[in-house]
């Protein structure tokens, strides 16, 4: 992974230390709110409903177990004794004390952590599939582009106050994991017919309050072209993109009304101006950050012997970790394995200070000392030896994170919601909550397969409920909490949005009609059918007949 230089860590002290200044002279009513939020976003600080809200920057969703540790201590000391892994692949702490943010932000610095452009209107954590480096339909490893990209836009005099928040994500698999589509801008690493490498850029892709799914800029850019093609890219947006109206302010509005065809002409007509500059990587840049992402020293004799086998063939509840929880690896003898967030009854995301001490030490003992953050809000071991998976199950099952429900209908994700935040227009929580707790017989949710279901608690769209096989987002109505229901979303390399099932339905029937929505997609489908699938082939009228018979019966 990534390590500072000397530089580095220079430029994030001294962040800090203007930071602790500038909170002091906060405190101390010389400066006014206003004009310590643009400081304080700048930092990651956001103020929510009941406490401040810290968010703090994971690279690529890369996290070293020293790394894990600090935010363990951090949860531990400063906030409530958890922390609240994201869609971002960051993670956030809800209960952070004001004058507490620059001793935090301190500590963090001292294990190659910040919390810089996490929020405001810049670029953000740059993200990508957190199977990077191990997937077997890998193309190359997408981190060192990421890495190349962060430091480029980190601290960018030019694109630190962009009309809007900005979000840029990589892959580089034949099966999309990175939700690349719903991004601002989004790159494919491919090779052409010559067995070059270079990339496929898409731009304008987004959630939130208008939701769009991202267009094709240009087919194939030279591998040495990215930072000169991004730069073209942010500078059309940065000149063209409206500040009157924060809700238009987006890349994907500017996108959507210029049309692709005109917005790819001022891209490419930028990119002619600059593509020859400094921005043009060198094959001595890219090898520099590559060596940042040697793969590990893997057993070449890593293969499980018979006992492996016989536990896989002796222990059902094993066999089934193995089969949901576990993906594999580019390397013989070795599998990832994901760690469910997503426990009967918990809140999704939420990690306690003792599970991610522990979960440390499992990376120290079974994954190089690494370990990821996935995007659908679970954290994975990337590097797991086959033999070592019985010892690294049992040691999550009394942690409570070894719930064998990856990709099933309870492995949802969800945004804090009105429990947290001060835009939401209703919880989030509870109700996946409730959805944890009515549908937890395994064996069930194995027999209705893959199922996306994403919630959020407003149009912000931090949940992705707009691109979720089942989407669910709060309203409010008079003061009460209503939700509407999309179907049909995706967020892979079918990427959708979803379509609205119709009126909004009251709090204490949403459980009940997402159960009515499985309930018809039982009856209807055909063999080896994914409810996406199945969906898709029968339309949205006998999912909506279905639970709209049900409300006007039981209204």
């Amino acid at each position: 992974m990534y390590r500072y230089d000397t530089y580095d860590q220079q430029l994030v002290n001294e962040r800090v230390a203007a930071f602790r200044d500038q909170t002091r002279r906060f405190l101390a009513g010389q400066i006014q709110p206003d004009e310590f939020r643009a400081l304080r976003l700048r930092n990651g600080l956001y103020l929510q409903r009941f406490a401040p809200m810290l968010r703090i920057s994971i690279p690529y969703g890369l996290l070293s177990s020293r790394q894990l540790r600090m935010l363990a201590h951090v949860a531990r000391a400063h906030d409530r004794g958890y922390g609240h892994f994201t869609t971002r692949q960051n993670i956030q702490f809800n209960w952070p004390k004001l004058e507490e943010v620059p001793d935090i932000l301190e500590q963090l610095a001292s294990v190659e952590m910040h919390a810089i452009q996490t929020s405001g209107n810049c670029v953000r954590n740059i993200t990508t599939d957190h199977l990077a480096g191990v997937a077997r339909d890998e193309l190359t490893d997408p981190r060192p582009y990421c890495e190349i990209t962060r430091q480029w836009a980190s601290f960018h005099p030019e694109f630190n106050f962009l009309p809007r928040k900005f979000k840029i994500a990589f892959s580089a698999t034949q099966h999309e994991r990175a939700a690349l589509l719903t991004h601002d801008i989004g790159v494919r690493i491919v090779r052409n017919e010559a067995g070059e490498t270079g990339y496929t850029v898409y731009a304008g892709g987004g959630l939130g309050r208008t939701p769009i799914i991202g267009r094709k800029v240009r087919e194939f850019l030279p591998e040495p072209d990215l930072l000169s093609y991004l730069e073209a890219i942010l500078r059309v947006y940065n000149r063209l993109g409206r500040r009157d109206n924060i809700h238009k302010a987006r890349i994907k509005i500017l996108v959507k009304e210029k049309g692709i065809a005109e917005f790819t002409r001022l891209v490419e007509a930028e990119w002619e101006q600059i593509r020859e500059t400094h921005l043009k990587l060198r094959r001595e840049d890219l090898e520099h950050f590559r060596a940042f992402f040697q793969p590990h020293a893997y057993d070449a004799a890593a293969a499980p012997d018979s006992t492996h086998a016989t536990r896989l063939a002796g222990d059902p509840a094993f066999a089934a970790w193995v089969e949901h929880n576990t993906w594999e690896h580019r390397v013989p003898g070795y599998r990832a394995a994901f760690v469910s967030l997503k426990p009967r009854g918990g809140t999704p995301g939420d990690c306690t200070a003792g599970q991610m001490d522990a979960l440390a030490d499992l990376a120290d003992r079974h994954s190089f000392g690494e370990i990821r953050v996935a995007h659908d809000q679970n954290l994975l071991f990337g590097d797991v030896r086959e033999a070592d998976l019985y010892a690294l199950w049992q040691a999550l099952r009394p942690l409570g994170l070894a719930t064998a429900n990856v990709g099933t209908l309870t492995d949802l994700i969800c945004c804090p919601g009105l429990d947290f935040c001060s835009l939401a227009n209703a919880g989030s929580i509870g109700i996946a909550q409730e959805l944890s707790e009515r549908y937890d017989d395994l064996d069930y949710l194995y027999d209705l397969g893959e199922i996306r279901i994403k919630m959020s608690g407003c149009m912000n769209g931090c949940g992705h409920h707009s691109v979720g096989h089942i989407g669910i987002l709060g309203v409010e109505k008079a003061g009460e909490e209503w939700y509407q229901l999309t179907l049909g979303g995706s967020s892979s390399d079918d990427a959708a949005l979803g379509d609205r099932l119709g009126p909004s339905i009251a709090r204490d029937r949403v459980v009940d009609s997402i159960g009515r929505l499985i309930e018809t997609y039982v009856e209807q489908r055909a063999d080896g059918e994914r409810f996406l699938d199945t969906y898709r082939r029968i339309g949205i009228g006998p999912f909506k007949a279905r639970v709209y018979a049900e409300e006007e019966a039981t209204a």
